[in-house]
């Protein structure tokens, strides 16, 4: 188990993510492209005149990050440990994101859904990561 797979987010041999930082970066990133994409399109829509700027919902800037959550949720072997982590990270995240769309409550839905998407992406990120290794070390 010590052969990694060539890439980033580096892997090891079953494709689970080696590192947090490693988790966390590339997150991060795809959270960036999701809500530059999601600029871009809106800025586009208000060109068109088929919408006012700011009022897409930036909780889709989550996509990516999800994608990458996802693939590494497949890479662990199906256990109690990998279930209970997502649920418990999905859980907290959700929350950590509502919480701070409603401190930025005031801004366009754009804005306070980015905000939101960067709470969750980090948050979960972090919680899946310390918590199905912490767990798969208990159980198995």
């Amino acid at each position: 188990m010590t052969e990694q797979r060539a890439g980033f987010p580096r892997r090891d041999a079953n494709g689970r993510v080696l590192t947090l930082g490693d988790l966390v970066g590339v997150s991060l990133a795809g959270w960036l492209i999701g809500v530059l994409a999601l600029v871009l399109f809106d800025w586009a829509f208000d060109l068109i005149g088929a919408g006012e700027f700011g009022r897409t919902n930036g909780w889709l800037a989550i996509i990516l990050p999800a994608w990458l959550y996802w693939d590494d949720f497949r890479a662990w072997e199906f256990g109690v440990a990998r279930v209970v982590a997502a649920l418990v990270a999905g859980a907290v995240a959700v929350v950590g994101g509502l919480l701070v769309a409603g401190l930025a409550a005031g801004l366009a839905p754009l804005a306070t859904g980015g905000l939101a998407a960067a709470a969750f992406t980090v948050l979960y990120a972090v919680l899946w990561f310390q918590g199905v290794h912490w767990l798969s070390r208990r159980t198995g």
